[in-house]
């Protein structure tokens, strides 16, 4: 007789044992990204930057971008001529 007959007449089947759920695996986390301070080597490079460019020539995301990379924030709010001015009193100033 078929399992369905078995079941409608009542008899008993051996349970269908249920298949082993897989071990979970966690991925390790992935480590943080902590950047290295500049070398001295980098801080020369970047002030030479401002020799070969003449902050005077430079727009005013050009200025910011130049700002940050050597540890200022400038406000583009502000005209062109005040943030070269701000650049030039951090820079002489460090």
């Amino acid at each position: 007789m078929s399992r369905f007959g078995d079941l409608l007449g009542g008899r008993k089947t051996a349970p269908v044992p249920a298949p082993a759920p897989e071990p979970v695996v966690e991925a390790p986390a992935p480590e943080p990204v902590v950047e290295a301070p500049a070398a001295e080597e980098e801080v020369a490079e970047l002030l030479s930057y401002e020799s070969d460019v003449s902050l005077h020539e430079m727009t005013k995301d050009e200025l910011e971008e130049y700002g940050r990379t050597v540890g200022i924030e400038l406000d583009k709010r502000h005209s062109r001529k005040r943030l070269v001015q701000e650049l030039e009193e951090y820079l002489t100033n460090s």
